[in-house]
């Protein structure tokens, strides 16, 4: 039977039933011709149900809509190649390559169109899921990668024989050797001292023997060696792979040569107990509490100075900013004690109020006590007699005492109180008279068992981590030194520990100094040009208008970019900047300077809260620059830029 087929294709049905594909032809109404076996067998038809029945009852209306511009096409003599996925209406989805031959055997009109059909949607599916195989095989190399090149740690890695065949960044940073260079070196050439490498080769011999290796899994410390030939020490974590059936060796290493170090300085603090507290109680608040206070004090200190010099003529209003500005100078002078005493100096001793110093300190800690919910009481006994004392060492034992009541409270639940009061001790016959403050928490006080033991050197009841054990010790040595005593009292009121602290007093209160005067120093040429910097804006108004009072002529500038702009537009004989300021620091615009304006970098006077860091040392000393220290007067602001010109 030929069924619809032409007759000179009839010939050609037993080798199109048995093409392993789809065969149709189809006439120019759309009506199938001849469908052969591949194709019968996808649909489950038989012969009659699919020859002489149009496109569109056989494959469906939609198949049929997508067909008809291809037919169109292919009626008009031009053949087509067709490739992708169909949506069968009872079939479901297959892949299908399709060859469309246009048959026209006189060289007149499309007679009909012969299709052959391919369904490669098992070959498709097959790619498909290989290439997500590779992509996620590429993504988990990628990250492999990105891990290992981005590792903290050091990661060698070496074949069985002990050449590398892996040495990530952080490792050409440790050793100074670049990767290309040491692939395929043996390890022991590249980071180890010549006195460890024969018993490494030793060792790798015996693995590879068969014995057991000794170093897998453990952490060790050992000694590197970099590619200048200095030694240092490494942390070291051995572990063996098996990749295909070869074995590799990686090891990750850990420079200790900063952890060594900070472990000697420990071991050096601990020796100067006094200093070594001194950084305990306060290193945390030091460099932000200065610059945070120092910037708004210099504003206030240096606005009251120019206040008072206008007001000349209102002897009240003169009065009034005399007192802004004594206040001011009183909070600077704290706040510099307390940068003082985390530096190295001899003992001076003066009259020093108690309540004053009781006051700054609680000023100090008020932002941690406020942040821990600890509420704290001041019950300080008025017109105190000033104690001759060590501010410094004074203030060291107030501060202590303060830190323990607020660490002691760091655990409990529920309401958190300190309270602190100071009186006046009457004269008695064999001693002088003191004054004394008391400072109790409502913590859980200090066991019975352990009391006698709190004033001893390296003893702390306080978690790991927190504090020295040195705090007491030194206080107490510190109050009698002075004459005096520190106690932990039997009772305290709020159920806590109580500390109590005693000093003898001596002499009278010395007076305040008189502010500078406020001119600027001789050699000032009022064509002097200014650039001040600094990214409060209230404050480099300050310096500008103290500037300009001298007769500098001055501009400023929000920030280091924004002074760079402006020298390459102006001139100008000296920079005062900030030293801390966001996005280009002081130390930055000063780099930049010195590629730009060498001389000018000469002539560069750096404002600062913060000399105690030693970032801020380090740089001050390297760059050969001075510094003003905040809060300043306009007599200091005067002289350090007079000095710039000398």
């Amino acid at each position: 039977m030929t069924g619809g087929l032409p007759p000179d294709l009839a010939g050609l049905r037993p080798l199109l039933d048995h093409i392993p594909g789809r065969v149709i032809v189809l006439g120019p109404d759309r009506r199938y011709l001849y469908v052969n076996r591949e194709f019968l067998d996808f649909f489950n038809l038989r012969e009659d149900e699919a020859v002489g029945r149009h496109m569109a009852e056989v494959m469906g209306e939609e198949i049929h809509r997508t067909f008809e511009p291809v037919a169109e096409k292919l009626f008009h003599g031009e053949p087509q190649r067709w490739e992708g996925w169909i949506d069968y209406p009872t079939q479901g989805r297959h892949y299908l390559q399709q060859h469309l031959m246009p048959y026209a055997p006189d060289g007149g009109a499309v007679r009909a169109v012969i299709a052959f059909g391919r369904d490669l949607t098992e070959l498709k599916l097959h790619e498909l899921e290989l290439a997500t195989r590779v992509q996620e095989l590429q993504a988990s190399e990628a990250l492999k990668s990105a891990i290992v090149d981005h590792a903290l740690a050091a990661l060698i890695s070496t074949d069985g024989q002990g050449r590398i065949v892996e040495f990530n960044p952080s490792a050409e940073a440790m050793f100074q050797r670049r990767r290309a260079d040491v692939l395929g070196q043996r390890v022991s050439e590249v980071v180890m001292p010549e006195r460890f490498r024969v018993p490494h080769e030793e060792g790798m011999a015996r693995v590879q023997a068969g014995g057991e290796p000794r170093l897998l899994g453990r952490r060790v410390q050992l000694h590197a060696l970099r590619a200048d030939g200095s030694e240092f020490p490494i942390e070291m974590v051995l572990w063996r792979t098996d990749v295909h059936g070869a074995v590799r060796y990686t090891a990750s290493l850990m420079d200790m040569t900063e952890v060594q170090q900070a472990n000697r300085e420990i071991e050096r603090q601990r020796e100067a107990l006094r200093q070594s507290e001194k950084l305990t109680a306060m290193g945390s608040l030091l460099a932000g509490v200065a610059h945070e206070l120092n910037n708004p004090l210099a504003i206030v200190m240096g606005r009251a100075s120019l206040l008072e010099e206008r007001c000349e003529d209102h002897p009240q209003l003169r009065a009034d900013a005399q007192r802004i500005r004594e206040a001011a100078e009183r909070c600077g002078r704290i706040v510099r004690t307390f940068l003082n005493m985390a530096r190295s100096r001899p003992s001076q001793r003066a009259p020093v109020s108690l309540n004053e110093m009781v006051r700054a300190a609680t000023d100090m800690l008020q932002y941690g006590y406020r942040t821990h919910g600890i509420e704290l009481e001041l019950a300080l006994g008025g017109a105190l007699p000033p104690v001759i004392a060590d501010t410094d060492e004074i203030g060291q034992v107030v501060m202590n005492l303060l830190v323990n009541a607020q660490q002691a409270l760091a655990g409990r639940e529920g309401p958190r109180r300190v309270r602190i009061q100071s009186g006046l001790e009457p004269r008695r016959e064999t001693r002088e008279p003191r004054v004394w403050l008391r400072v109790e928490d409502n913590g859980s006080g200090v066991p019975a068992d352990l009391r006698a033991h709190v004033f001893d050197a390296y003893f702390t009841t306080k978690p790991e981590g927190i504090g020295t054990g040195l705090g007491l010790a030194v206080s107490r040595s510190l109050a009698r030194a002075h004459g005096g005593e520190l106690v932990l009292e039997a009772h305290s009121t709020l159920g806590g520990a109580c500390f109590r602290l005693s000093l003898p007093i001596s002499g009278e209160a010395a007076p305040d100094t008189a502010p500078g005067e406020l001119h600027a120093s001789p050699g000032t040429s009022p064509q002097s040009r200014v650039l001040v910097v600094d990214d409060e804006p209230e404050l480099a108004a300050l310096m500008r208008e103290m500037l300009e009072g001298a007769g500098y002529e001055v501009a400023t500038a929000e920030s280091g970019a924004v002074a760079l702009e402006m020298l390459e537009l102006a001139r100008f004989d000296a920079i005062v900047s900030d030293l801390r300021m966001p996005d280009m620091d002081g130390a930055a615009l000063w780099r930049e300077v010195s590629t730009r304006q060498p001389h000018l970098a000469r002539s560069m006077l750096f404002v600062t809260g913060d000399t105690l860091s030693p970032d801020a040392r380090g740089f001050l000393r390297s760059a050969h620059c001075d510094s003003l220290d905040k809060p300043f007067s306009r007599a200091d602001l005067l002289a350090k830029v007079a000095a710039l010109f000398g």
